[in-house]
């Protein structure tokens, strides 16, 4: 996003509220991890208001984000999430946010969550994360890297200096600032 999300997020029903609670925001939250890295996928080609006008659907069709349950999805699952009218229906990003999850369970047995491979990455910049998102997840570009990183504070520029929210975010030390 850029210094025009500062000033016209503030005050949007939608916008507002991601902008000013949740982006930039550090978090170690499986959940809020694996749902910010679904709706990166999902936003691909398409805007970012789109997929927050979608964003209760998609919990309630990808159960919340609990990578276990979203894990064990299987064809009958993929089947119907295609015909679910409430979230985006492509097949290629429903079956990347499907083998994500899978991905995140290996990440436990190696890293202890995915929060802690995240942390075992940081400090990188944007290109070598790219990169290693690419060899872990599915469908996983650079600008949806970037977002993804951007959102949970690990990459800079979330929010412009002027911006209310950037003094709130380097109160909670994020990993960008360290």
């Amino acid at each position: 996003m850029s210094a025009a999300y500062c000033r016209a997020a503030p005050g949007h029903p939608l916008h507002g509220p991601y902008h000013g609670e949740e982006y930039g925001f550090p978090s170690s939250d499986e959940p809020v991890l694996f749902e910010r890295l679904a709706l990166e996928i999902n936003q691909a080609g398409l805007s970012w208001q789109t997929i927050l006008q979608k964003r209760l659907a998609f919990r309630a069709a990808f159960a919340d984000f609990e990578v276990d349950r979203v894990a064990s999805f299987g064809p009958k699952d993929v089947e119907r999430l295609l015909a679910d009218a409430g979230i985006i229906r492509n097949r290629l990003k429903i079956a990347a946010v499907i083998d994500n999850a899978r991905k995140i369970q290996e990440l436990r047995a190696s890293h202890g969550s995915f929060h802690g491979w995240i942390a075992a990455h940081h400090p990188r910049p944007k290109e070598d994360w790219v990169k290693l998102f690419r060899k872990t997840f599915r469908f996983t570009g650079g600008e949806i890297v970037g977002e993804f990183l951007m959102s949970l504070g690990y990459l800079p520029g979330a929010h412009v200096p002027e911006c209310p929210v950037y003094r709130r975010i380097l109160v909670l030390d994020p990993p960008w600032a360290r």
